[in-house]
């Protein structure tokens, strides 16, 4: 079946860098586009970048633009995000998914990331 795990979250100071990844499986990695959300508590699960199936095309929302890059390895099935220049509020849990919008029901435990001095 679909599956993803996200991994590489963690704490650290405003200022710092983290990379997250995401390895999926159970359908053809490479010709999906892919993107990454992320849930603060007590919010809505919100896109924050997507990625084309040759990982051509990127786009990001304006909170992260110029900070966050997504890319991915399609031999290895993985999505990853670099995160730069943190902020408090980039604090939540990080999930990737297949496509970019619309129900969804393949969501992986998520990785979880906090910005705290």
């Amino acid at each position: 079946q679909v599956q993803f795990v996200e991994s590489g979250g963690g704490t650290v100071q405003p200022g710092g860098s983290l990379r997250v990844s995401c390895v999926a499986s159970g359908f053809t990695f490479s010709t999906n586009g892919m993107s990454w959300y992320r849930q603060a508590p007590g919010k809505e699960r919100e896109l924050v970048a997507t990625i084309n199936a040759d990982g051509s095309t990127s786009s990001y929302v304006d909170a992260v633009k110029g900070r966050f890059t997504i890319s991915r390895d399609n031999a290895q099935s993985t999505l990853y995000q670099q995160m730069n220049n943190l902020k408090v509020e980039d604090s939540a849990v990080y999930y990737c998914r297949r496509g970019y919008l619309g129900p969804f029901a393949s969501w992986g435990q998520g990785t979880q990331v906090t910005v705290s001095s």
